[in-house]
């Protein structure tokens, strides 16, 4: 057994081996220390190998999912291997011959189908890179749904790419030359482009691939990976796999990692969807409309038309919120039939997966009857009804076949219906009867032996036997009595019976033809199903769009948004805009969010906000930002009303943060971000710039600050909202001819500061820091001192020493905080008792100590 292990964890290389004995999944050696640490169970040891205690963990064989979920979520790779033959047929080829195994099926993060494994409401992508003549391209692939993309993209937009897809799996060739962290390398013939191109014809058996698009050859290398990959981790089973569709890069609005993570589009910073874009905007009802909402928020369209047409159809939802009402009912009962067909196509499916089609395409059925009969539909509409219908006879004869709710495991049969199959029926009705007939004979044994406490009961090991208490067993021992001994037990004894084993004979042979009898039928159902599995995938893709704009004409309705005006020109001209996040937050304290408008135009497409912090200079930027998101992903958006030119790429550098791992200090990060904003905007693009240049000594960051408002307005010419507290800024505006001077307003009552989160015309007068920080608590020492500072500070700016003069005549017990009324008499009387001419030296210094307390309340 050992030897057939270790050949079978020699082809498993790298993955954590699941070894099928019995019940149970066992693994060894090392393997299992990591799975005993990782899931938290028992590592014992079995037997020696080389002389050594072989360690020994394992898991039951039917909750195996459960302990994988763990697995794969820790980040490891898990290569099943199971019994291929039954210990009979083991047996044919020799008494001791061990039953064979063989690795069915390589368990990885991006090759995952199982229901209980995956989050119904995100995309699970797998990405493969291929290179060619020195370009890349990118596959991917969510093969729970079969969704296939492939791309050719610039290796220095390849992060934003995979921070779009967030994907859970990439694969390589070994030794690539773009080469993400956590990448898996696979060898390099796989990711051949000739090869490639043979792979995805034979998997959609088609002579050329110009019907899908044509791809150059880095994409067929990297689709051909893909591919390979899948075949691989699948030993030779290919999951469900649309035909591929060519994304063109610049058919969505570019957003590089970084902005997606300072906006959190799909996801907070702390990790998750609570507190994401995608969180307050989701009002999706099923998965599949769920998981396609994120996409459309992470990769918003550059297409006007096409946007337009998404639009329509919120509107059309907005206009008749019974229409509205009536859809998000219906799709609500729908099943994910996308993700049934995805395990039907892996081989992982049962019976209750053709339980979920029949339902979702039924449902589906009726539903293009209800939409069918608008007047007028919006284009999009009218593309997606078609999809709904067509599988009127698979449903029919699903719903005839199957029982209403089918199980998910089919091993113990009960799924077909009663009256689809005479000869099953037949079978069932002998079984029936048989065990009505065993019934019969446990009340005549009773009866016979006068034993009330005697059961006829079934197990694995033994079948139908008898059984008596151990106090009765004596009874049932004797020859004549008709009963043979089988097993003795602390409590029972058990026995057998001739007419027992005869009618059991005639239930197991029953039950075993019947469940045959089943497996076929199930065979041929779900191949019945897989003929249509293209027209089913479109089917499930056009219900989750309906889910989408219904949704998204639910949260408009919801939150009083407002349908964006898109215009060819490059203008942003938002009234009364709030960002969603916040304002949700707000609301859930009883507090209103103050709205604000933002009108970049050719004459003013940079805006300079001042203002103090926490005045709402950062949100305001991010919530323009989030409405040109919204507005080109199809959805209304929070503002009273929105005038849009098209963003090709947006910009986000918002907020403090370093990467320590790889050397980079917070200002470094700030830099190299601000750096890939002035490489890569263009006059379409949309930058917001918070407080760049704050990381670094004052005068280090206000020339870095003045020469990046300089290049956005003059070379980038890009639409830019840029905050910050150098004031001095605000001086370009008299250079700048399409700079925009703007403040959060704030004023100070009664010694105290009021945040308005207004946004006003000008610049601010000052910065309100100190007042925030006694909002923030800082002790009144330290707000003494930093006022004393300031005063300095700003004296010193008027001369011609500059900023660091005022610094040089700083008293030294200026830091000392200016006593109160009541100290200040207390501290004048104790010095009117000094007299300092008859002091020692010690009682001058003991005097000094004394007025030091009571000038700080010590």
């Amino acid at each position: 057994m050992m030897a057939q292990y270790l050949a079978l964890k020699a082809e498993a290389q790298d993955c954590l081996l699941f070894y099928r004995m019995g019940d149970f999944f066992e693994l060894f050696f090392d393997d299992a220390k990591i799975a005993s640490a990782a899931l938290d169970i028992a590592l014992t040891a079995r037997g020696e190998h080389d002389g050594k205690p072989i360690p020994m963990c394992g898991v039951p064989a039917h909750s195996a999912e459960a302990y994988l979920a763990r697995l794969i979520k820790a980040g490891h790779r898990v290569a099943i291997a199971d019994q291929i033959e039954t210990p009979e047929q083991a047996k044919a080829r020799g008494s001791k011959s061990l039953v064979g195994r063989a690795i069915i099926r390589v368990v990885t993060a991006g090759t995952l189908t199982e229901e209980t494994l995956l989050d119904a409401r995100s995309a699970n992508w797998l990405v493969a890179l291929g290179e060619a003549g020195g370009a890349l391209g990118l596959a991917a692939a969510d093969i729970s749904t079969g969704r296939f993309e492939v791309t050719r993209i610039d290796p220095n937009a390849l992060g934003a790419e995979l921070a779009r897809l967030n994907p859970a799996e990439i694969v390589v060739a070994e030794n690539a030359a773009h080469w993400p962290d956590a990448a898996f390398a696979r060898p390099r013939a796989d990711f051949d482009s000739t090869g490639g191109e043979t792979r995805l014809k034979t998997l959609f058996g088609v002579a050329t691939l110009d019907g899908f698009g044509g791809f150059d050859r880095a994409e067929l290398a990297a689709a051909g990976g893909l591919v390979a990959y899948l075949d691989h981790a699948g030993k030779g089973t290919l999951p469900f796999l649309q035909p591929p569709i060519r994304r063109a890069v610049e058919g969505h609005m570019m957003i590089d990692a970084a902005t997606r993570e300072s906006l959190e589009l799909t996801q907070a910073n702390g990790g998750g969807r609570a507190g994401s874009l995608l969180d307050v905007v989701d009002r999706t009802v099923t998965g599949a409309g769920a998981r396609l909402l994120a996409a459309d928020i992470g990769a918003p369209l550059a297409d006007r038309l096409a946007i337009e047409e998404r639009l329509d159809l919120v509107q059309h939802y907005c206009d008749d919120s019974g229409l509205r009402e009536h859809v998000r009912g219906a799709l609500k009962a729908l099943p994910d039939i996308g993700r049934a067909l995805g395990r039907l196509v892996a081989g992982r499916g049962s019976p209750r997966d053709l339980g979920q089609l029949r339902d979702g395409l039924g449902e589906a059925r009726l539903l293009r009857e209800r939409l069918g009969n608008l007047i007028d539909p919006p284009v999009l509409l009218a593309r997606l009804l078609p999809m709904l219908d067509g599988h009127g006879a698979l449903v029919d004869h699903l719903s005839r076949a199957l029982v209403a709710t089918p199980p998910i495991d089919a091993a113990q049969g009960g799924y077909i219906a009663e009256g689809y199959d005479a000869a099953l029926d037949e079978l069932r009705g002998v079984g029936g009867d048989g065990r009505r007939a065993i019934a019969a004979l446990e009340a005549r044994y009773r009866e016979q032996t006068g034993i009330s406490a005697l059961k006829i009961r079934h197990n694995g090991v033994l079948g139908y036997h008898v059984e008596v208490p151990a106090r009765s067993g004596d009874a049932l021992m004797r020859p004549e009595s008709g009963f043979t001994h089988r097993q003795t037990l602390a409590g029972v004894v058990r026995f057998n019976a001739p007419e027992l084993h005869e009618q059991a004979l005639r239930v197991t042979q029953a039950g075993a033809h019947a469940l045959a009898a089943e497996a076929a039928h199930l065979e041929a159902l779900t191949e019945e199903a897989l003929v249509r599995r293209e027209s089913i995938a479109h089917t499930a893709d056009a219900l989750a769009r309906l889910d989408v704009a219904s949704a998204l004409a639910e949260r408009a309705a919801e939150g009083g948004w407002t349908r964006p005006d898109l215009v060819e020109d490059p203008r942003f001209e938002v009234e009364g805009g709030r960002h969603p996040v916040v304002e949700r937050a707000i609301e859930k304290a009883g507090e209103r969010f103050v709205a604000n408008d933002c009108r970049l135009a050719e004459n003013q497409r940079l805006w300079l906000v001042t203002g103090p912090n926490m005045g709402g200079k950062s949100t305001f930027l991010r919530q323009n930002a989030l409405i040109a998101v919204l507005a080109q992903a199809g959805s209304f958006v929070p503002a009273s009303r929105a005038t849009l030119g098209l963003v090709d790429r947006l910009f986000s550098r918002v907020g403090a943060s370093d990467n320590l791992a790889r050397g980079r200090s917070t200002f470094m990060v700030e830099m190299v971000e601000t750096a890939a904003i002035l490489a890569q905007a263009t006059e379409h693009s949309f930058v917001i710039l918070d407080e760049v240049g704050r990381g670094t000594s004052t005068y280090d960051g206000l020339a870095i600050a003045w020469a990046v408002v300089e290049a956005v307005h003059d070379i980038n010419r890009s639409r830019c909202l840029f905050a910050t507290h150098y004031h001095e800024l605000t001086r370009l505006a008299e250079r700048l001819d399409a700079l925009s001077l703007h403040h959060v307003r704030a004023r100070e009552w009664k010694g105290d500061l009021v945040l308005l989160h207004e946004l006003a015309d000008g610049p601010a007068d000052r910065s309100y820091g100190i007042a925030v920080g006694k909002l923030a608590g800082l002790p009144p020492t330290v707000l003494h001192r930093a006022s004393e500072v300031l005063k300095k500070l700003e004296a010193g700016r008027a001369q011609t020493g500059g900023l660091a003069a005022g610094l040089d005549d700083l008293p030294l017990f200026a830091a000392m905080a200016a006593p109160a009324e009541e100290d200040k008499d207390v501290l004048r009387d104790a010095l009117n008792m000094l007299d300092a001419d008859a002091l020692t030296p010690r009682e001058a210094l003991d005097a000094l100590y004394r007025l030091k307390a009571i000038a700080t309340g010590g």
